[in-house]
């Protein structure tokens, strides 16, 4: 279609490759940011940092995995050019938070309602074997229903009546049963998202999920699967243009 050769084609795309682009960004004027993070296979992680406004791409970074060392010193330097959230919305990864805490104290943490609704489900199973089980998968499937501080309190005071039902029975299961390993883990995953929630009902502005970036990275993932074979520098530069490119192209 452009009428070069095949080489010619090849070297252009090289060219590029061997630069990355480089953007600029009032980062005091985003207040509501989200952070994710997915890996390529055991060869890294690509952590995002994305405003949930305009959704665009504030930050990125290919690192060997994500953890709280990774992005720790990112965000100090995110800081010092001037970003200052408000909110984070995130999927709940406990080192994460703890960094992004580190950094900005009064920061709000809305938890990602689909993970904790994911992972909760998950855990349980398709088919709960005690009714405690039933019950509580119940309760998840609701969880993305809640849109008003009525629902919020109805979800809290159903969930309040749910343990002081079951709590005694979860204890009283061999700690090596499935049913005990399942609602114990749950019961712990709900209690320690609970006061995260929710914060997206003070604020319509705050994203209850991470699904933005979720489905960015699987367009992502689906255009680069094009391009596999790549370097890893290259690789590195191929997804920072594609950021770029998400930020520029309409």
């Amino acid at each position: 279609m452009s009428g070069y050769s095949h080489s010619k084609i090849k070297r252009i795309i090289y060219y590029w490759l061997d630069q990355k682009p480089e953007e600029r960004f009032n980062y005091e004027n985003y207040k509501y940011i989200l952070f994710d993070g997915t890996y390529f296979h055991k060869d890294g992680c690509l952590i995002l940092i994305m405003e949930g406004i305009g959704q665009k791409i504030i930050f990125n970074q290919y690192v060997d995995r994500e953890s709280y060392k990774s992005i720790l010193p990112h965000l100090f330097k995110l800081k010092d050019k001037g970003l200052s959230p408000s909110y984070l919305s995130v999927d709940g990864h406990l080192a994460i938070m703890r960094a992004f805490k580190e950094v900005w104290p009064q920061l709000t943490i809305q938890r990602c309602l689909y993970h904790i609704q994911r992972e909760g489900m998950r855990w349980l199973r398709s088919r709960p074997k005690t009714e405690a089980g039933k019950e509580l998968r119940f309760l998840l499937s609701q969880l993305h229903k809640i849109k008003t501080e009525k629902d919020q309190d109805n979800y809290v005071n159903y969930y309040k009546s749910w343990l002081d039902r079951y709590e005694n029975f979860v204890k009283t299961l061999p700690n090596s049963s499935v049913a005990f390993k399942d609602l114990k883990r749950t019961i712990v995953l709900i209690n320690n998202g609970l006061k995260d929630m929710f914060h997206y009902l003070d604020d319509h502005k705050v994203d209850y999920t991470t699904n933005k970036l979720e489905s960015f990275f699987s367009r992502l993932k689906a255009d680069y699967r094009k391009h596999r074979g790549l370097s890893r520098d290259h690789k590195i530069s191929y997804l920072k243009w594609y950021c770029y490119f998400k930020n520029h192209t309409k």
